[in-house]
């Protein structure tokens, strides 16, 4: 049985030292970073060789919004404007939707072409004024009503082009005064003004199969841990927000968390992560976190066998069309 983790690798190959840790630690998926990627041929066979080592098509995840935040760029794959420059580029909010549905068709094509199965995206954070600008313009809007209509259509262009797509960072990043991969941030603000505001996006997505965490703190709820690590915040994600998904933790290897690999991993898991994602490919970390996971069992096992079983093949799509829409309707924010 697959173990409740996600883990990266150091390069563009799998070493045999790789290849045989991953066999044995079995984990559920497999996440690709900037490191992992030189061409398309390369990548595929990458995407191959990580599910051969677990026997079985294990899903493989990727941060591919788009923008700063892309692990796949030019020359092999479409660059694109930050989201939130593209949006604002267009004054009508039906535009702003066709341009999403096209922009995320079309990496969902890319993705797909390459075995990779889920993006880490649609980003649902309600960004504040005066926050850190980890979130600043990866943001899809400012007022939470448009982030959960245009998060849908994100969510569905992906879909549709056979990847999953995943909820982040639950249940909202957008106060935070520091990037949680540096420090750990914190959402000032009291209950009834995240219920309004932060969770809204999310609770509007529920349905989907994927959710990430945040690592930050929200003392309205639970002032001494993080929502990764936080029973309080994780049962306002599974019953105010209503969240039934496949719950990942957001990377353990951010400077928002302290301690050991091993006590991150067992106190989000004992929190309520179904599972923890390890991103940077150290050995020595990926050895603590998989030393303390277990195997996916109940309700966790049903999240993810709900998940790989959302996975379809993608709907018929016409890529020189939707490339040619997307330029005549986005005129400057043209993907480059």
């Amino acid at each position: 049985m697959a173990r409740a983790a996600i883990l990266g690798c150091l390069g563009p190959t799998l070493t045999p030292g790789e290849t045989a840790f991953l066999r044995d630690a079995d984990p559920w998926g497999f996440i690709l970073f900037a490191r992992n990627v030189e061409s398309p041929a390369q990548v595929a066979a990458l995407v191959s060789a990580l599910r051969e080592t677990v026997g079985r098509r294990a899903p493989v995840l990727i941060d591919q919004e788009g923008g700063r935040v892309a692990r796949l760029r030019p020359p092999h794959w479409r660059g694109w404007q930050p989201v939130a420059d593209m949006i604002g580029a267009l004054e009508e909010e039906a535009d702003i939707l066709e341009a999403l549905t096209l922009r995320y068709r079309l990496i969902a094509h890319e993705l797909h072409a390459l075995g990779i199965d889920v993006n880490c995206a649609p980003l649902l954070d309600v960004p504040q004024p005066g926050a850190h600008d980890v979130i600043g313009n990866r943001a899809i809007g400012t007022e939470p009503a448009h982030i959960a209509l245009r998060g849908r259509e994100i969510a569905e262009a992906l879909r549709a082009g056979g990847v999953l797509p995943v909820i982040k960072h639950i249940p909202g990043h957008g106060r935070g005064m520091a990037d949680s991969h540096l420090a750990l941030p914190s959402a000032e603000a009291d209950a009834a003004t995240l219920r309004a505001v932060d969770f809204l996006p999310f609770r509007a997505l529920r349905d989907q199969a994927l959710g990430m965490t945040a690592h930050m703190v929200y003392p309205a709820i639970d002032p001494e841990r993080c929502a990764t690590l936080s029973p309080e915040v994780i049962a306002v994600i599974r019953g105010e927000i209503g969240f039934d998904g496949l719950l990942m933790t957001d990377d353990l290897s951010m400077k928002a968390l302290t301690g050991s690999f091993g006590a991150r991993t067992r106190d989000a898991l004992a929190a309520g992560c179904d599972v923890v994602l390890h991103c940077n490919g150290d050995p020595e970390e990926m050895r603590a976190v998989m030393a303390a996971c277990p195997e996916l069992s109940g309700t966790a096992l049903a999240r993810a066998e709900r998940a790989e079983a959302a996975r379809r093949a993608p709907a018929p799509f016409d890529v020189a069309a939707a490339d040619a829409r997307f330029a005549a309707l986005a005129g400057a924010a043209l993907h480059a």
